[in-house]
């Protein structure tokens, strides 16, 4: 009898174990990049419509148009190279779940347009390359101003020294 007991409990172990795995692949399909909108978690894909051009979440690659083929790669194409994913819009495509998000390109070619902007998102990150503390939001190079006011505690001779460092 305890035997039996213990084929069924083991039984009823292994079971469960393998629901619960089974249950967490089917919810994570990938995690969405920093400079993607919030609210999103279950899409596979975004279309940017200022380069006419799609990302895909799970294989963290950009599917873009060239020379006539669709190309995949981790980079936007060189004109493209320093565009803004912070403050770009993205349409996110919920209803599509294939490989192939540009079977309907031209579709979304003509609805979003380059330029084309829906409502307000805000990112799931802060963009690396701006900083809102100092007003130059490309880098923080400070040649030629001050350091009145920045946050430079410490330094009470604002920048007039006494010529020791």
């Amino acid at each position: 009898m305890k035997t039996l007991k213990l084929i069924i409990a083991g039984m009823f172990l292994i079971v469960s174990s393998s629901v619960q795995s089974q249950v967490s692949v089917s919810i994570n399909i990938g995690n969405p990049p920093s400079w993607g909108p919030v609210g999103y978690s279950n899409v596979e894909y975004y279309f940017l419509p200022d380069v006419q051009a799609y990302y895909d979440i799970r294989a963290t690659q950009f599917i873009y148009l060239s020379n006539g083929k669709w190309c995949r790669s981790r980079y936007l194409p060189g004109p493209y190279r320093n565009y803004d994913l912070y403050g770009g819009y993205k349409v996110v495509l919920n209803d599509y779940h294939g490989s192939k998000p540009y079977v309907h390109y031209n579709n979304h070619k003509v609805k979003y347009h380059k330029g084309y902007k829906g409502k307000p998102q805000k990112t799931i990150g802060n963009n690396p390359h701006f900083h809102s503390d100092n007003g130059n939001h490309y880098g923080n190079d400070n040649k030629g101003k001050d350091n009145k006011g920045n946050g430079n505690k410490g330094n009470e001779n604002n920048g007039h020294g006494n010529g020791k460092h």
